[in-house]
């Protein structure tokens, strides 16, 4: 799909396959980490998770200072460097996700740590992860700074965390989010035209417009690979953030429905990873990892068909990216090698999920 997309790309004077060449070395990358990863301890990163915590947010900081990060598409999220006559950008948030998963994780793992305590429970975790959230909000980087707040509460979730505690971090989570939306006018401008995209789709609705116009030609069997017609200077950002009403618009709904099981596969696989890990650091890492998977497929889904105002989020292993496929691949270097340290027990020996006075599942 990415191939079909840059050919066009080509074609219409752009950079074409020099782009495709630039994710097969950003593939080489990635599989080579996945494999390096899936050869080493996880619980090793929980020995470092300070320095996780650490570096996550001194890279978040490095793309605001000028002449080392720099703005694309109203957003400050970018870190590049010329290596060897190539331009090569990193956009460190993808990492730094990943990083607070490692550093949320370890701290709930640890015995002395009671996820229902007041201090090391809620607030210790709670400024953690605030502190990442602001500092993505910082880039104005409302998509993956919402995405960001959703990870750690998530962890937080399962981990234990009273839910009165919860609550009150959500709540303050959406009014930063309309706080946001309303500082930034182009941000409050894409949720409001999702009340009547036609009306807009000459202006900041076009992608999306566009977007459903591509899924309503493909049908059910698709143009056919290569013979979409949206990528042609039609559909901005057809091979990044909007490839999968390309994927719609050429293989059709089979096409779409199959993309969509295999995401839901890879979240069922992920779940049971962690449900099967040899301990609580495992367990809160895996999900959080696979919570990371499943709500960035599911958001770019939710953004290209019209539902979710345009966030700028990446389709993973699918979407033009560097920084994305290498995140993506990090990911399940980890999930495996939680896997191959997992402990294989039956079904009703599962000591995973309990319930006590509190009627939702945790970790």
């Amino acid at each position: 799909m990415l191939a079909s997309t840059c050919y066009f790309m080509e074609k219409g004077g752009g950079e074409g396959y020099f782009n495709l060449r630039k994710q097969a070395f950003w593939f080489g990358v990635s599989v080579a980490a996945m494999l390096g990863l899936a050869w080493t301890d996880y619980n090793l990163w929980a020995k470092y998770w300070k320095y996780a915590f650490g570096g996550g947010l001194v890279v978040l900081v490095l793309c605001l200072i000028p002449g080392i990060g720099f703005e694309v598409n109203g957003s400050r999220r970018w870190m590049g460097a010329s290596i060897g006559g190539i331009d090569l950008r990193v956009q460190p948030s993808e990492f730094a996700k990943i990083l607070l998963l490692v550093a949320l994780s370890a701290w709930y793992g640890m015995p002395d740590v009671d996820p229902r305590s007041t201090r090391k429970g809620f607030f210790i975790p709670a400024a953690m992860l605030a502190a990442f959230v602001l500092s993505i909000g910082m880039e104005e980087d409302l998509g993956n700074g919402s995405l960001t707040a959703l990870l750690g509460i998530s962890v937080m979730f399962v981990a234990g965390v009273r839910m009165r505690w919860l609550v009150l971090m959500g709540t303050s989570a959406l009014s930063l989010l309309a706080a946001g939306i309303a500082y930034f006018p182009n941000r409050f401008e894409r949720v409001w035209i999702l009340s009547d995209l036609e009306k807009y789709k000459d202006g900041l609705g076009l992608q999306q417009w566009i977007s459903l116009l591509a899924f309503g030609s493909g049908g059910i069997e698709g143009r056919h690979l290569g013979e979409g017609r949206m990528k042609l200077s039609y559909l901005p950002e057809a091979h990044t953030d909007f490839i999968f009403p390309m994927v719609g618009e050429e293989l059709g709904l089979w096409g779409t429905a199959g993309t969509v099981l295999l995401f839901a596969l890879i979240v069922a696989a992920g779940m049971c990873i962690a449900a099967y890990a040899p301990n609580r650091y495992g367990k809160l890492l895996g999900f959080g990892l696979t919570t990371l998977l499943g709500c960035e497929a599911l958001l770019n889904m939710g953004v290209t068909t019209a539902m979710l105002p345009n966030k700028g989020l990446p389709l993973p292993f699918v979407s033009y990216g560097g920084s994305s496929l290498l995140a993506a691949f990090i990911a399940v270097g980890i999930l495996v090698n939680i896997h191959r340290q997992g402990v294989h027990i039956t079904r009703g020996q599962l000591p995973v999920i309990r319930r006590n006075s509190r009627w939702t599942p945790q970790i």
